[in-house]
C-alpha cells in the first residue's frame, strides 16, 4: 500500500497518562469486523468517549482537536494486548499520526508502522518532561530519530525496515511492488 511518506511530524501533543492501555481498549472488539480503513475514528476509544446510548461523555478525548493535536503522549505500556491491527487504523482515522510513549506492545508497534502510524519509545525523564508541555508544538524527525518539544530532546529507535517504509510511505508490501523491475531484472539475470 502507498500512503504518505513520513520523515518528520510536527503537531502540538495530547495525553493519555494511564499505563498498559491495551488494543482492546483502543478499539473494542466489536468494530473489527471491517475491513476497511477510513471510517474508525468513532471507534477509537469508543467505550471510554460514549455512553451506552451512543451519547460523547466528558472524556478529554471527546475535546482533542486532531486537526492541530495529533501527537499523543501515551503512558507506558501502550497498545499492548492482542493484536489487532485495527487498533493503529482507529487511532489514524482519529487524527493520530504519532504515539510517544516509554514502552509499546511489540505487535502494536508493527501494526502501527505497517499503517503510517510513528511509535516513538523514549526514555522516562524525557517521557514526563514532555508531559509537562501537554499542549505545545512536538516534532517528531525520523530523520534523526528524535523528538524535541522547547528544550525537551530524547532520541528513539524503530527497527530499520519499519523506518524504511514508513519515510518512503509504503507497507511491506508495496516496499516490495516499488522494485518490482529490479526484482524482475535480478530474476532474468540469475535465470541466464
Amino acid at each position: 500500500m502507498q500512503r504518505e511518506p513520513i520523515t518528520e511530524i510536527r503537531s502540538r501533543s495530547f495525553a493519555l497518562q494511564e499505563h498498559n492501555i491495551d488494543t482492546d481498549q483502543i478499539i473494542p472488539a466489536r468494530f473489527l469486523t471491517t475491513t476497511e480503513r477510513g471510517a474508525l475514528a468513532d471507534a477509537c476509544f469508543r467505550d471510554w468517549r460514549f455512553d451506552g446510548a451512543g451519547k460523547p461523555t466528558d472524556h478529554p478525548l471527546n475535546a482533542v482537536e486532531t486537526e492541530t493535536h495529533s501527537v499523543l503522549i501515551a503512558g507506558d505500556n501502550f497498545g499492548c494486548g492482542s493484536s489487532r491491527e485495527h487498533a493503529p487504523w482507529a487511532l489514524r482515522d482519529f487524527g493520530v499520526r504519532a504515539v510517544i510513549t516509554t514502552r509499546a506492545g511489540d505487535i502494536f508497534k508493527a501494526n502501527a508502522a505497517n499503517n503510517g502510524l510513528v511509535v516513538a519509545e523514549i526514555d522516562a525523564e524525557a517521557h514526563a518532561a514532555l508531559l509537562e508541555r501537554t499542549g505545545e508544538e512536538v516534532t517528531v524527525s525520523l530523520a534523526d530519530m528524535s523528538v524535541t518539544s522547547g528544550n525537551v530532546r530524547a532520541g528513539f529507535t524503530l527497527e530499520p525496515f519499519a523506518r524504511t517504509c514508513l519515510i518512503e510511505g509504503h507497507d511491506a508490501l508495496g516496499f516490495l511492488l516499488a522494485r518490482e523491475d529490479a526484482i524482475t531484472r535480478f530474476e532474468q539475470a540469475s535465470a541466464a
